[in-house]
């Protein structure tokens, strides 16, 4: 993963307001500190246990994964686990628990108001999905589901749910036509009719969504409002997976965006926009399990982005046309000992001004080369006002979107500067060029500890 600086950066970059951490990782809450980025964080599955069966490690927790952090960061939601009641049927009894505890640390705190508190579900809890009208919660859940809907209730929070047309898609067998799960335009004989309320549905996210509000009328809950945790699209499948392709991601997660921004709402409640975030910001190409679970980012770990969103009719791009935002960056894993050449070329016979990696200097820190690479390269290539071939350095150099900058080290391409170059060409850079930069540049230390981000990211659209 990115260093958390170079997330923030993107996240920017692409006007999102709004992030979805799968934990409470500390790195990356202090980079979303004054960002304006509005946060949800999360207490993993793997401490639910602890945090549901004490309200001093509940109150620990928020201590330290909240209170600490805001408000420099905006945190606006805290996450209790993560498809509890399908994944960890066995920690079901203390969920509700878990709900509590953090809720009377945020009260204690005087950030009840602030942070809404809720359980992301699968919507697999919901039996007899379509029609939407006869839909019900699994009735051996009931003993956890209405006791925690009158907490979200009383505390004014929101239903989470997880929707993912494309599993609903693939185990209909061919019952759910293709067009109906990506928001595709369907002829009115092809939409489907809720035989008892007489609403039409043109895809399936709305009539999921539905459900739930009418499993939730089942138990007798009307005014709790559903947030969507997650949904997306996978662009890359294995061979059992043929609907798992670039095309598809991009049409169901461009119409899902346009879907929610122009507040259609659902047909139960129309013109009330359904809040949800994407699954998801990067792929995980470490990720066990099928082709696809690698394959639902909309960017690559570098911050290119895995395919352009389309927003409007006229196929015009949105959040990751990254076409004007492009910076120069040093590839990972290139050998170190060209990277270092590359590097002496760049502050010697490519002109670039390094007097910023000098030690003390504003771009100093981190001190390896492939951070000072970075600057270099990025300097040279903004220079070069982006002309083609100018970040390539013997095969050392990539583009990227993530904007590398980071505290007080602000890149050339952060500052909009528009360098010229007349013939259109690079120079060409030979890496065995003495160079006439001093050493002052050379890197003596080991690479810096870079801060993973153990959580998975999620784009947001949330509306408010």
């Amino acid at each position: 993963m990115p260093h958390p600086t170079q997330v923030v950066a993107l996240l920017r970059a692409q006007q999102i307001r709004h992030v979805r951490l799968f934990n409470a990782d500390r790195g990356m809450l202090l980079a979303l500190a004054n960002s304006g980025i509005k946060v949800a964080v999360s207490v993993p599955n793997e401490q639910l246990l602890a945090v549901g069966q004490s309200n001093a490690t509940a109150a620990n927790w928020v201590a330290q994964n909240v209170v600490s952090h805001y408000p420099a960061t905006n945190i606006t939601t805290i996450c209790v686990g993560s498809e509890v009641l399908s994944a960890l049927p066995n920690a079901a009894p203390i969920l509700n628990n878990a709900l509590k505890f953090i809720h009377s640390a945020l009260v204690a705190s005087n950030l009840d108001r602030q942070i809404k508190v809720s359980t992301p579900l699968a919507s697999s809890i919901i039996l007899d999905s379509f029609p939407p009208s006869q839909a019900f919660f699994n009735h051996t859940l009931k003993p956890v589901l209405v006791p925690m809907l009158k907490f979200l209730q009383s505390t004014g929070s929101y239903f989470m749910l997880n929707v993912y047309p494309y599993y609903d898609y693939m185990l209909s067998n061919g019952v759910i036509p293709l067009d109906y799960a990506l928001f595709r335009p369907l002829a009115a004989n092809k939409e489907a009719v809720d035989s008892n309320t007489l609403l039409h549905y043109t895809n399936v996210f709305d009539a999921m969504v539905d459900a739930a509000y009418f499993a939730m009328l089942d138990l007798n809950f009307t005014n709790i409002p559903v947030m969507v945790t997650e949904s997306g699209w996978p662009s890359q499948g294995d061979s059992d997976e043929p609907d798992a392709t670039l095309d598809n991601a991009n049409t169901y997660n461009s119409n899902l965006i346009k879907h929610v921004l122009n507040k259609t709402g659902t047909p139960k409640h129309p013109g009330i926009a359904v809040s949800t975030y994407i699954y998801e910001l990067y792929n995980e190409d470490n990720k066990p399990g099928h082709l696809s679970e690698k394959n639902w980012g909309l960017f690559n770990a570098n911050g290119t982005p895995v395919y352009i969103l389309r927003l409007t009719e006229s196929g015009s791009m949105f959040a990751n046309d990254t076409s004007n935002q492009t910076y120069c960056a040093a590839k990972d894993g290139a050998d170190s000992k060209m990277l270092q050449a590359a590097l002496d070329w760049a502050c010697g016979p490519g002109k670039v001004d390094c007097s910023a990696l000098l030690q003390g200097e504003r771009c100093y820190e981190p001190d390896n080369v492939a951070a000072h690479a970075t600057y270099a390269f990025d300097a040279y290539y903004h220079m070069m006002g982006r002309a083609p071939g100018t970040c390539d350095f013997n095969g050392v150099a990539t583009i990227t979107t993530t904007n590398p900058s980071h505290g007080s080290c602000v890149f050339s391409g952060s500052l909009g500067r528009n360098g010229t170059f007349v013939n259109g060409t690079a120079p060409a850079m030979d890496s065995t060029t003495s160079s006439s930069s001093p050493s002052r540049y050379l890197n003596n230390n080991a690479y810096s500890t870079i801060l993973t981000i153990l959580g998975i990211l999620v784009w947001s659209m949330i509306l408010l």
